[in-house]
């Protein structure tokens, strides 16, 4: 990585640490310029708007989800012990300072239209696709009834995700992970082959 490529990777960070503060509206680049002490001039050269600066940290966002939740949760066995090392994963990945930006980004930015929702909508099909795609390989690895729905399962999955989400971040439950890993089990149990 250049020079260049680490200055913005360090930038996108330090971006993504205040969109989980202020959100993706409260994102400018003069806020990031003032917590990065960096010039406007310089960070519009990176970015040339705010709306470029979104769409980077949305990318960068998803970017670390996939490399810290979904890629080592693909080292699991497949089927079901698969389903719950993505679960547990993304668990830790939401209880992390600020919790999860996209999880945050999908509340913030489901009546907003134009395109930073358009990327956000793209990668959200694309996790709900992943979460139906396992679904789909437990029932082949004979871990599922074979008439699940597998969309059912995915929409299933992310609202014990969502309901974490508030339950931690919100409510401050510090019951939330117990209750939401009872939600998986209780989703596994009813989804388990006879």
């Amino acid at each position: 990585m250049g020079k260049g490529d680490a200055t913005r990777e360090a930038i996108l960070e330090e971006a993504g640490h205040l969109a989980r503060q202020v959100g993706l509206a409260g994102l400018t680049i003069g806020s990031l310029a003032t917590r990065t002490g960096m010039s406007k001039s310089g960070l519009f050269a990176h970015f040339g708007s705010k709306e470029s600066l979104q769409l980077d940290v949305l990318d960068h966002a998803t970017e670390r989800f996939t490399a810290e939740v979904v890629r080592p949760a693909l080292t699991a066995p497949r089927g079901e012990p698969r389903v719950r090392a993505l679960f547990d994963r993304w668990l830790a990945w939401d209880s992390t300072e600020g919790g999860c930006p996209l999880a945050a980004a999908a509340f913030e930015l489901d009546d907003q239209p134009g395109p930073v929702r358009e990327r956000l909508v793209h990668d959200q099909r694309a996790w709900f696709d992943t979460l139906a795609t396992m679904a789909t390989i437990c029932v082949a690895e004979g871990h599922f009834r074979s008439d699940i729905d597998p969309r059912q399962f995915a929409q299933d999955v992310e609202g014990l995700m969502l309901s974490f989400h508030v339950a931690s971040r919100l409510l401050t439950d510090p019951d939330a992970a117990a209750r939401a890993h009872r939600g998986l089990d209780a989703l596994l149990a009813a989804a388990a082959a006879r």
